[in-house]
């Protein structure tokens, strides 16, 4: 049900714990802002996040139409599906790499998405069965990276930047977290992660820099309240950096050829 989606992009990273959930969940909000009709897939089989992230209850199911098709959960103007609308906290899915490529193919294909201007994915870390599926599967207009400045983030980002690169999909560019941290007592601005890195990897790889983020506790704990940052209005600097970044993500994907189809590459 992807036929009337305009653009995927996948938003991904090479490791854990560097924000790829948050960027995902509050860029697809900074272009809803924009005017788009924006879709938010949670690829995260074994650890989704995007429905705590978007307060929706625990207990939320989607419907069901026809018996074959999933309706998207609608979540702050989104139309959102995730595994975690499927199990509960307490029923990880102890699967192997088939069965959770499988459980992706479900809720790509099987989700009636409707009317799209743009489907943002939230990919699982790594380079593995969840990536290949969905680049077989579908046909994504490119990738996101997601990353942190210190080196050995970078080199997990590089990874991840070649693994998009081998199946002919477009990386469309780096998205950089806790580039800084002001300092809640002085203002004092310091790069503790390292400095430059996301812009150096862009231009290794001969993409864009979509934008770099602080590192701020008000960004963690309204993800962790249900209430993404972007549309929180509690720090208006912070969510104008996610407009910039969606801004700078359309303008990527308004130069792509939307006819050519990504193909697998084995060597």
């Amino acid at each position: 049900m992807l036929e009337k989606v305009k653009y995927i992009v996948a938003v991904a990273s090479g490791k854990g714990g560097v924000g790829k959930s948050t960027t995902a969940v509050n860029t697809a909000l900074a272009l809803q802002a924009m005017g788009k009709s924006v879709g938010l897939l949670d690829a995260d089989i074994y650890g989704p996040s995007i429905a705590m992230m978007l307060g929706v209850p625990e207990d939320q199911r989607p419907e069901v139409v026809n018996e074959k098709f999933f309706k998207p959960v609608i979540a702050h103007g989104l139309a959102t599906i995730s595994m975690a609308y499927l199990t509960t906290e307490k029923t990880p899915m102890v699967w192997r790499g088939p069965m959770a490529a499988g459980a992706l193919q479900q809720l790509l294909q099987q989700t009636d998405w409707g009317e799209l201007d743009i489907l943002v994915v939230d990919m699982p870390p790594g380079t593995g069965d969840i990536q290949l599926t969905l680049a077989q599967k579908a046909q994504i207009s490119g990738a996101v990276i997601v990353t942190t400045p210190q080196n050995i983030a970078l080199l997990d980002a590089k990874k991840g930047i070649e693994m998009f690169v081998k199946v002919k999909i477009p990386v469309l560019g780096i998205v950089e977290n806790m580039a800084t941290h002001i300092c809640s007592n002085c203002g004092a601005e310091e790069s503790i992660f390292g400095d430059g890195g996301g812009e150096k990897v862009a231009d290794q790889y001969q993409t864009k820099l979509l934008g770099s983020l602080p590192l701020d506790r008000t960004i963690r704990e309204q993800g962790d309240a249900g209430k993404p940052i972007s549309i929180s209005q509690t720090k208006p600097e912070i969510t104008s950096h996610y407009i910039k970044i969606a801004e700078h993500l359309m303008a990527q994907l308004e130069q792509l050829d939307t006819d050519s189809s990504p193909q697998i590459v084995f060597e």
